[in-house]
């Protein structure tokens, strides 16, 4: 057994009949690459790799136990009713199979709450694709994975090799729990409860002696402050959401992207967060929604330390940047961004990897579940100024092809969650040379989220043209063709969205 932690926990108290905390990834390979000697690819072949795979995914098998009256966070136990077969379902994507229904299809799925009665994930395989193509779609809760806990996840499902890898056999056999009673779990919550006011007392300390810090180090006139919660303008993006999603999909060049960087004496983060800037600009404008300043981004951060490396669970801080949407030209607004990320890394660095983490140990459950329903239920995130506009997630993936039960990976987009009040997620993952974008919204806010995507490429043009790089290095691919054409160069992994770090795994000098 193992306790939540606040952190962990806040995922599920944030869940709402709306808001669905689960991420997820879209995948999809090229089943003519299989070459193996025992019959064709199929769902009986992926369920295969998950059945041989459980040991190196132990969330896989774990589910929830709550504590009686919402007293303390709950526990994970080893399901002792697990069965895989309830995690794995086959569908077929609807006629014609191009990218408009693969993504109407895959926005259905991932509006469906996971059960939390059961291990917290599910897995899809989509066939009917056009080409023969065949999708998987992971779902994963955020309680149980970050964007680095997640992207370890994936590793242990994919192989880098046809053939597939060796993994390592597990130290001790899986052994299921017992499920503890009533009373058990409620004498852990009270003794949980009688440890939190000595941790109490050092988080309220630490707090108060970081503000200062923060107060002298920003107070100067001429410093450039942390873009703040609660400063973002309201936009079409930022109300309640509705239980309906949207997926939006685009692909561009790393190496022009890298092409970008280098011009402008930036990283790889601040151009990706300038094309998403660029697009949401121009894409605002065409709806006549003008916002009173800037778009501020919520940028999650990964502060998993290399000792926590496969702990699984969330270890993630946040930052919050200007996206600065008020600058007219895009290189001035790429240095602008590129300034108050800046900024923002240094207030993350004195603020302490451990902050968020600590606060939220606090969160008392019913408390904490049943705020977030209220927030729902009466519309707040109508009401006041948005605690920000749109979250903007950087997962690094790998610069090799990989391989699902020996067929290649041809395509893959990260998707993450939504909330009310700020109802874009935009997670990018890199992969060879390509930068994959998974936009999730709420059709209600977001009707034409494949426009939205759609301008991710031409603000790289924009940006290109205004410093005098081009496209030479490589051409970049359609929007739609990520999710259909096995020509393409492959790009892959898992995306889980919020929780990564926001430069880790870029290469050159990211």
């Amino acid at each position: 057994m193992k306790r939540l932690s606040g952190l962990d926990a806040g995922f599920l108290y944030l869940e709402t009949p709306t808001s669905f905390m689960h991420v997820a990834s879209l995948i999809v390979v090229d089943p003519a690459t299989f070459t193996g000697p025992d019959g064709p690819w199929g769902f009986e072949r992926v369920r295969q790799l998950f059945a041989s795979r459980l040991d190196q995914a132990p969330p896989f098998r774990r589910r929830l136990v709550e504590v009686p009256l919402g007293l303390h966070h709950p526990l994970w136990i080893e399901d002792p009713d697990f069965d895989l077969d309830w995690h794995l379902r086959h569908i077929t994507v609807p006629a014609p199979g191009g990218p408009a229904e693969l993504r109407r299809l895959v926005a259905d799925l991932v509006a469906i709450p996971l059960d939390r009665t059961r291990p917290l994930w599910e897995a899809w395989v989509i066939d009917g694709l056009e080409g023969g193509l065949v999708a998987l779609v992971t779902k994963v809760h955020h309680a149980a994975i970050d964007g680095a806990s997640g992207e370890e996840l994936m590793v242990a499902l994919l192989d880098i090799s046809p053939e597939g890898d060796a993994k390592p056999e597990p130290e001790e056999p899986w052994v299921p729990d017992r499920v503890p009673t009533d009373t058990e779990m409620l004498g852990y919550g009270l003794w949980s409860l009688a440890q939190q006011p000595a941790m109490a007392v050092r988080t309220v300390r630490n707090t108060i002696e970081v503000a200062l810090q923060l107060r002298d180090r920003f107070a100067p006139t001429d410093t450039p402050t942390p873009s703040l919660p609660l400063t973002a303008p309201r936009t079409v993006l930022n109300h309640t959401l509705t239980p309906h999603r949207c997926l939006g999909l685009e692909t561009v060049s790393l190496s022009r992207v890298k092409a970008v960087k280098n011009a402008a004496s930036c990283t790889v983060n601040d151009v990706v967060l300038a094309l998403c800037a660029g697009a949401l600009r121009s894409w605002l404008a065409d709806r006549g929604d003008e916002p009173e300043g800037p778009l501020i981004a919520m940028v999650p951060v990964s502060v998993r330390s290399t000792d926590e490396s496969g702990t699984h669970g969330n270890k993630v801080s946040t930052a919050f940047a200007s996206l600065a949407t008020d600058v007219d030209d895009p290189v001035e607004r790429l240095c602008s961004i590129h300034e108050s990320m800046a900024t923002a890394k240094e207030a993350q660095e004195l603020i302490g990897a451990d902050a968020l983490q600590n606060w939220a140990e606090f969160a008392a459950p019913a408390v904490a579940a049943q705020a977030a329903r209220m927030y729902t239920s009466f519309h707040l995130a109508d009401r006041h100024r948005p605690l920000f506009n749109v979250t903007i997630s950087n997962v690094p993936g790998p610069p090799f092809p990989l391989y699902v039960a020996g067929a290649e990976v041809v395509a893959t987009n990260p998707i993450g969650p939504i909330f009310d009040g700020a109802g874009l997620n935009i997670t990018v993952m890199s992969y060879l040379d390509r930068l994959d974008f998974g936009l999730l919204g709420c059709p209600e806010l977001t009707p034409d989220i494949d426009a939205l995507a759609a301008g991710i490429a031409g603000a790289l043009v924009d940006l290109e043209a205004a410093l005098g790089v081009g496209p030479e290095a490589t051409p970049d691919t359609p929007a739609d063709t990520p999710a259909v054409t096995p020509a393409d160069a492959p790009a892959v992994t898992e995306g889980p969205a919020p929780g990564t770090p926001a430069d880790a795994g870029l290469p050159d000098g990211a």
